[in-house]
């Protein structure tokens, strides 16, 4: 089975106060970026693409992926002005395969367990996603700041990637999503995550799988020094 991970890093890390976007800020001795893409390189995972922006491609190429010698990265393709534009020129620049994992590059704790366990179920169910239950009670406001409803905590999950699917789902996905769009814009349907494109526009049921606590995203000066604290473990 041939899979294939698409690595986003075209943030911009606004509220990381710094001049460096954040997935080149340093992390030891290391830019972040270079964690998630290590951990795909020593994974069983045959091919990666690089999503960037486009004035940071030639920077990724020769100061991330050629300096460290990350071999199994076949392309680095520009992104977009939203997330879902760069995962659509990710997928649409993947080549045919099994499997896509897509994953933000800001989580530099990915783990080979972690994408066993989502190889795993996504060979079942097709589609897939990690996270963890929610440690604390969530609310829902209404548009005054009001509580409106309290969910069962047992039931409410912390989304992270990678977020698995099989090639066929997720290609007509996107390709329908770009044709989507301006309607989608228009009837307010904001779109965060890959697995919202598969429930929205194919219907299909995501499962969730454990991911870590530790598998958290780097978005600001706080996430980073927690992040060298797990190092430092």
């Amino acid at each position: 089975m041939k899979t294939t991970a698409i690595v986003l890093a075209g943030g911009s890390g606004k509220r990381m106060n710094s001049t460096v976007k954040k997935q080149f800020l340093m992390l030891k001795d290391k830019p972040l970026l270079y964690y998630s893409l290590k951990a795909f390189e020593d994974s069983f995972i045959d091919s990666v693409i690089l999503v960037a922006s486009g004035e940071d491609m030639e920077y990724c190429r020769k100061e991330i992926v050629q300096k460290y010698r990350f071999n199994k990265v076949e392309k680095i393709v520009e992104g977009g002005k939203e997330r879902y534009h760069s995962v659509t020129n990710g997928v649409m620049a993947a080549p045919v395969c099994d499997y896509i994992f897509i994953h933000d590059g800001a989580r530099p704790f990915i783990t080979g367990s972690i994408l066993e366990r989502l190889f795993e179920e996504v060979k079942i169910s097709k589609a897939c996603v990690a996270g963890m239950p929610v440690k604390d009670t969530i609310k829902i406001a209404d548009s005054q700041g009001y509580i409106e409803t309290t969910p069962k905590r047992d039931l409410v999950w912390m989304i992270q990637t990678p977020q698995v699917f099989s090639y066929e789902l997720i290609y007509r996905a996107y390709d329908i999503l770009q044709k989507e769009e301006t309607r989608l814009l228009k009837e307010g349907i904001s779109i965060t995550d890959d697995a919202m494109v598969v429930e929205t526009l194919l219907g299909e049921k995501v499962k969730l799988v454990e991911g870590s606590y530790r598998n958290i995203k780097i978005t600001t000066p706080e996430d980073l020094s927690v992040a060298e604290g797990f190092l430092q473990d």
